[in-house]
């Protein structure tokens, strides 16, 4: 393949996080769907409103905890993508522990009391910071060589 052999061959395990970060937002929008389904919140209410739903807080924690890991994906993925061409390993691994926060995060949200969230969620921003640096390391080096 052409320009493959440019990248270190480590930059496979980037691809390979990058799509596990595929199949957990999958998951998560399923989890959504089931709750839409258990709580009754038709579409296209992105929320349920209190007034109308009982059960309106217990869905909107597990809506909100997809959407803020939507919100996170463009910048998880721009991140993994440029700071892995230079250091593949280092975000492969800051990769890895992002998703298992991500996932943890989310678990925590759809208990219903948002603080859960953070109980290991907190490492997926952590592991964010990283990537920004392994991607400020890889422009550097561009510019620099």
């Amino acid at each position: 393949m052409a320009g493959v052999e440019m990248l270190p061959r480590e930059y496979g395990y980037v691809v390979l996080i990058i799509s596990l970060a595929g199949f957990l937002n999958f998951w998560m929008t399923s989890q959504v769907s089931k709750a839409r389904q258990k709580y009754n919140v038709q579409y296209p209410a992105m929320y349920a409103l209190e007034s109308e739903n009982k059960d309106a807080n217990a869905f909107n924690c597990i809506q909100r905890g997809h959407q803020n890991s939507l919100e996170y994906l463009p910048m998880f993925f721009t991140f993994m993508t440029v700071g892995g061409i230079k250091h593949p390993i280092i975000a492969s691994v800051l990769g890895s522990i992002y998703i298992v926060a991500r996932y943890f995060y989310f678990i925590g949200y759809s208990s219903g009391d948002p603080k859960k969230r953070l109980t290991v969620g907190v490492y997926n921003f952590i592991s964010l910071i990283g990537l920004i640096f392994c991607t400020l390391s890889c422009g550097l080096g561009f510019l620099l060589a």
